[in-house]
């Protein structure tokens, strides 16, 4: 028995049945036949028939036959799809169901991340807190606003990256500023360009003035803050019932610039500012008895987020306190969720402090009495789990083809809809293509004899041959007679896509193709669009796909394909589980292209999905082109650096929380080419 199989060596000599009809099951069955006495092979779309020599059974008939074990020879993302299907029927017989890589599928355990440890506050708790006092306090960063980093110290490295943009470097920036920082903290609350004028004095730096460089880092921390909106909400409606606020807060910020980051949260004038550097003293210091001097004997309560400087100090100087979490504290709550080995470099933390401003933007996490972790929209979705593994695609598709040196960009339909817009946000080009093709359309026009029509076959359809030639091949048969398979109509096949590569040629002659090679981008493929497109074109055609599901996939067509994750390295990875769902998100909101007409005009499928599916993948998209957007803006181009394994967390994070989106819920994945259709519940 190979070392592959060996994990099932219980099971030798023992009956068995295998669940899928892919050639991977072919290629196995010749050992599996060697170590077991396999009864027959499983389908979700076929219960009879033979395929590899072998009987095509129904699970009741798995049972009858008192089968050990059924081995699931599928991709992880359908080993889940399969395993909500028939784990109930294995476990009332006693049989094992487990994949090839001996993973036990019946093992279905929740895994939604939750906060039952932790003891938090709910709104209606703090409310009533500040509504029975006098007046209420506030602390700003991390309790009414929070960055989009993950610590206050990666705000000095941006700085940093923002003035090597500008040609200016300065030596251990970061270190310097902080240090300088900390000179100038043990004796009172500097400003900050008072901070910068120590640094300049203390190390000599003649490059760029204090102010400029106060400046600079107002305008990098501004661009990151973000209201945390439900706390905001409520000092909002405080100030609306008349009640006494104040803003005490720890910063180098003036009191006007603190104003400006108010007004970005929707709070008004009415709120008193006790700022830490007007006043040359802080909250550990003698800040809070600055704001009992305004109180003058009212009972007041102070609320914010860190232990020592809102709550022990407020206490200690007499004021009532009510503490709440901040984001990042949130974050550690949860281990950071499997999230802390990658946040060794800059780019890692700002998409880390991306990730805990969305999730984490509210304090009350509390409300409901199982604490889970949820994500309520599409655009939630799109924002927090997709859009890290995205943006670095777009980033790597973009490097590569510029290495190449690759002047015609094509981005095929309908995966390529996102995608492009994306590439056109960076690269400012208004020269890439959306390139309208799919695996029908493409096998429709380049299909040119009959071992394509072989090929075609191989790739199995979930129906009849009848179904196969009319979705497929857009022919409606019988001609003589109902065949057994598509070979049986070879000479209708051809016919047909002559006339269907005619009518795809005259659509590309429209399009403006510069000298050199052709950049295709497809998404999750082998490379079926590119070999029959191939033949369509007079250029060289270089593939750049997110990823490529086989990597020795006809090598007579000598397709050039690289791609950003390697199925070889990956295998089992979230990618493998999440891919379909990836798809299904970042689709177009057109049909399915069937072909063309004469004109070279696009001819497409009827639609199948619902205005609510289309709207609910646009939202995800709006989500995804939003933290682009971002990311963009506040990782300079220098620091981007691709974490592929980074990436992979964040969507695998899908099958821990519990998403409260039901229009994303009652999507269905469909696959038109393989008539296949699941529903995303199964997936997730």
């Amino acid at each position: 028995m190979s070392e592959r199989l060996s994990i099932f060596q219980k099971y030798r000599g023992c009956k068995i049945a295998v669940y899928g009809l892919s050639a991977e099951t072919e290629k196995l069955l010749p050992e599996l036949d060697e170590n077991f006495q396999v009864e027959g092979l499983l389908d979700g779309y076929r219960e009879d028939g033979m395929l590899y020599g072998k009987p095509i059974i129904s699970m009741r008939q798995a049972v009858q036959e008192q089968v050990k074990l059924i081995l699931v020879i599928a991709r992880p993302g359908s080993c889940r799809v399969i395993a909500k299907r028939i784990a109930g029927l294995c476990m009332e017989h006693g049989i094992d169901l487990l994949d090839v890589r001996g993973r036990d599928l019946c093992d279905l355990q929740e895994a939604v991340y939750d906060l039952k440890h932790v003891r938090g506050i709910t709104r209606e708790e703090l409310f009533q807190r500040a509504v029975s006092m006098d007046a209420v306090s506030f602390d700003l960063f991390d309790t009414l606003v929070m960055r989009q980093v993950l610590f206050p110290t990666d705000v000095p490295e941006l700085v940093n990256g923002r003035l090597r943009k500008r040609g200016i470097c300065i030596q251990d920036f970061c270190g310097k500023r902080m240090e300088s920082e900390k000179t100038l903290s043990q004796e009172n609350a500097p400003t900050l360009t008072e901070i910068y004028t120590c640094m300049a004095d203390q190390y000599a730096i003649r490059e760029i003035t204090p102010e400029e460089l106060a400046r600079t880092e107002w305008e990098v921390d501004l661009e990151l803050l973000v209201p945390r909106e439900e706390m905001c909400a409520v000092v909002r409606e405080l100030t609306g019932l008349g009640k006494a606020v104040y803003l005490v807060t720890d910063t180098y910020y003036t009191e006007c610039q603190i104003r400006q980051i108010l007004k970005r949260c929707g709070i008004s004038d009415h709120v008193e500012l006790l700022v830490s550097c007007e006043y040359r003293t802080g909250k550990t210091q003698q800040l809070f008895e600055r704001l009992k001097d305004r109180l003058a004997g009212k009972t007041c309560v102070h609320i914010g987020d860190d232990r020592k400087a809102d709550v022990e100090s407020a206490r200690r100087h007499g004021i009532e306190t009510c503490p709440i979490m901040s984001g990042v504290e949130l974050l550690e709550q949860t281990g950071y969720l499997g999230l802390w080995e990658y946040l060794e470099t800059l780019s890692g933390r700002i998409k880390a402090g991306m990730f805990t401003a969305k999730l984490f933007n509210s304090p009350f996490q509390f409300e409901d009495p199982d604490r889970k972790l949820c994500v309520k929209s599409s655009f939630d979705l799109g924002y927090l789990f997709f859009a890290p593994m995205i943006s670095d695609f777009v980033l790597w598709f973009d490097r590569r083809t510029r290495e190449d040196r690759i002047q015609n960009i094509w981005f095929g339909a309908r995966d390529g809809y996102l995608i492009r817009k994306l590439y056109d946000e960076l690269t400012k080009s208004t020269d890439s293509v959306y390139f309208l093709i799919s695996r029908t359309a493409a096998v429709r026009a380049g299909v040119e004899r009959e071992a394509d029509i072989s090929y075609v076959e191989d790739m199995k359809f979930s129906g009849s041959v009848e179904e196969q030639l009319r979705k497929r091949f857009g022919i409606t048969p019988p001609f003589r007679g109902m065949g057994e398979k598509l070979s049986d109509y070879t000479e209708e096949i051809l016919a047909e896509t002559a006339a269907c590569r005619a009518n795809y040629r005259t659509y590309i002659e429209k399009l403006d193709i510069r000298p050199g090679d052709i950049a295709f981008f497809d998404f999750v493929a082998k490379g079926t669009s590119q070999m029959f497109l191939s033949r369509l074109v007079d250029r060289h055609l270089r593939g750049y796909y997110f990823l490529r599901l086989k990597e020795a996939f006809r090598q007579e067509e000598q397709l050039d394909i690289c791609s950003f994750y390697d199925r070889e390295a990956l295998e089992g990875s979230a990618i493998f589980d999440d891919y379909y769902i990836l798809e299904t998100m970042l689709t177009s909101p057109m049909p399915s292209l069937e072909g063309f007409d004469e004109n070279g005009g696009e001819i497409y499928a009827e639609e199948t999905r619902t205005e609510r599916d289309i709207r609910c993948f646009l939202e995800a998209q709006e989500g995804i082109r939003h933290y682009f957007r971002t990311f963009l803006h506040i990782c300079t181009d220098a620091d981007r650096l691709i974490d592929q394994k980074m990436d992979e967390v964040f969507l695998s994070l899908i099958h821990k929380f519990s998403i409260l989106d039901e229009d994303f819920l009652q999507l269905v994945v469909e696959d038109p080419f393989f008539n296949r259709m699941t529903d995303m519940r199964d997936l997730i």
